[in-house]
């Protein structure tokens, strides 16, 4: 049986790369080696490159192959591990898709509105899920900051509209310094999301879906020992502590996976996607949607994976064949 080469994905063109290596790595751990030829694949503003032996070869922009020892190598599916432009905002999915490749994650226009948190949060509202109250200021328009006080009350959560790992996260707890979190949430973006602060239990649901199945895992609730669930928090095994399955009631997890997996389709996602939720008063509030979740040994879904007893080489595997069968 001939192998089908995959490109592991990771780098991108933010703050958020270090992340997208640590994801990639565990990534080229959880992929059958057996049948697949892995190549990681590093992308950013300075080089596209595949890292083999030790050795980077420059990646063909005009059709995504590489050359390695004078062979062409042909990609049979991308898996796209950045987190951050342009791997999480469809860029590069719009590329990809151009050049007939498949990639293990949802499509230009998924991935483009699940990137953007007020724009998706608030077409998600429409379908009636339930989100907190949010403000949005772009910079270099006039913004009012009693005017968001006033909608979103405090302590409130100050961060960029588009990005993750919550970098330029701020909780703001009084009125003075609003407008301080908000210049810092600029250094990450343009576009700057004031959300009410809710109370309560944070969890997570990760879920895919295939042309023949669909596979919601155990819900995750995330304790973080830091006022919130910073950076720090979510790459500090001491600073969290995270529980699989969630200790919330039978019924409260059916409602929460049932909404991820509407949700999903209600987005048109493929591959593995998470959904995080805050619940205050027994109701589950949205928080963000995530097309491309972290991917460490010790991340979410590989917990979810283990949890729901699955073989997480079988589900990687399952996402690839499906997005190759996608394109067929």
């Amino acid at each position: 049986m001939n192998k089908k080469n995959i490109a592991v994905v990771y780098g991108g063109y933010s703050s958020e790369e270090v992340v997208s290596q640590r994801s990639a790595k565990g990534i080229l751990s959880f992929i059958d080696t057996d049948t697949y030829n892995l190549f990681p694949l590093l992308l950013n503003s300075e080089k596209w490159v595949v890292v083999h032996n030790n050795q980077e070869y420059p990646v063909n922009r005009a059709d995504f192959t590489v050359s390695i020892d004078g062979e062409i190598i042909h990609f049979d599916c991308a898996y796209i591990t950045i987190h951050g432009t342009p791997g999480e905002n469809g860029l590069l999915q719009g590329y990809l898709k151009m050049l007939n490749i498949p990639h293990s994650t949802c499509d230009v226009l998924p991935a483009a509105l699940t990137f953007n948190k007020y724009t998706c949060n608030n077409y998600l509202k429409g379908f009636g899920i339930t989100i907190a109250m949010a403000a949005l200021v772009r910079q270099g328009i006039t913004y009012s900051i009693e005017d968001i006080a006033h909608k979103t009350g405090f302590p409130c959560f100050v961060k960029p509209n588009a990005g993750g790992s919550s970098f330029g996260v701020t909780k703001v707890k009084a009125i003075e310094d609003l407008d301080g979190a908000i210049q810092k949430a600029f250094l990450e973006c343009n576009e700057v999301v004031i959300e009410q602060f809710i109370e309560g239990t944070e969890v997570t649901c990760g879920l895919y879906k295939t042309a023949d199945k669909t596979e919601v895992l155990p819900i995750t609730e995330v304790i973080s020992k830091n006022e919130f669930f910073d950076f720090e928090a979510k790459y500090t095994p001491e600073k969290v502590t995270e529980i699989t399955p969630a200790r919330i009631s039978p019924e409260l997890t059916t409602e929460i996976q049932n909404t991820s997996s509407l949700i999903y389709d209600l987005l048109n996602c493929n591959g593995i996607v998470r959904v995080d939720f805050i619940i205050s008063d027994n109701r589950p509030f949205l928080l963000e949607v995530n097309t491309t979740p972290g991917m460490t040994p010790t991340s979410f879904i590989p917990q979810q994976i283990e949890a729901k007893g699955l073989d997480i080489k079988t589900v990687f595997g399952e996402v690839i064949e499906d997005a190759i069968a996608r394109r067929s």
